[in-house]
């Protein structure tokens, strides 16, 4: 259930992208991250730390997203919090008592004390990973960074909206305009099934590995 909570304004995020683009679907992941972290206070009364840093981010980069009309501020928002959950991971190390994976999974499993550091660091390294895998979507394996500068540069504007390509251009800056918005839905498409895909087979990885540190149920007799 929290996972389904937590994925929800990604869920809208691509669903609104589908139907009216990046900006709109900014404005709906903004809003629904909003209404989450009021829900959530309103049934707990208290906040957690991570959807309040997560909703500041967003409500930034996001803002600037739309205000600015350019899509680059919002996709650096996944590199910006797997990098804060990797220095969070990363700087329990020597804060606190114990390793935030141990304080997160202790109650379900117990470790010798190095092997949780190992898998506390493992968890840093995953999120910096994750940050920098996004950055390489974006700059490089979508190739959007450099579509949308030529397009930029072609059109001389720098507020376009890629999802209204055919309503204002046509030939071949068309043609560029629908490149770049392809070359965007790579990303869009990654933010959701990469990350999440990724996600879940760490964890499955890890679950694997710590399966043998579960407790033997008792025969019975």
């Amino acid at each position: 259930m929290k996972l389904l909570r937590d994925l929800l304004p990604v869920l809208i995020f691509f669903a609104v992208y589908q139907f009216a683009g990046l900006y709109w679907a900014t404005a709906a992941a903004i809003g629904a991250t909003a209404a989450q972290v009021v829900w959530f206070w309103l049934r707990e009364r208290h906040l957690e730390t991570l959807p309040l840093v997560t909703l500041g981010i967003l409500l930034i980069f996001g803002g600037l997203t739309i205000a600015l009309q350019d899509p680059i501020f919002v996709m650096w928002k996944p590199t910006l919090v797997n990098w804060l959950l990797a220095a969070t991971f990363i700087s329990s190390h020597w804060i606190g008592d114990r390793p935030l994976a141990e304080r997160l999974m202790g109650q379900a499993v117990e470790l010798p004390q190095g092997t949780w550091r190992w898998l506390n660091a493992l968890w840093g390294a995953f999120f910096t990973a994750l940050g920098l895998a996004n950055l390489f979507v974006v700059y490089i394996g979508s190739g959007f960074y450099s579509a949308y500068q030529t397009l930029i540069a072609t059109t001389g504007t720098a507020r376009i909206d890629l999802a209204e390509c055919a309503s204002h251009y046509s030939g071949s800056i068309l043609a560029l305009c629908q490149q770049t918005q392809h070359a965007e839905s790579i990303w869009v498409n990654f933010k959701l099934f990469g990350i999440m895909g990724l996600t879940l087979a760490f964890v499955i990885v890890q679950a694997l590995y710590l399966i043998r540190y579960l407790p033997d149920e008792p025969q019975r007799v």
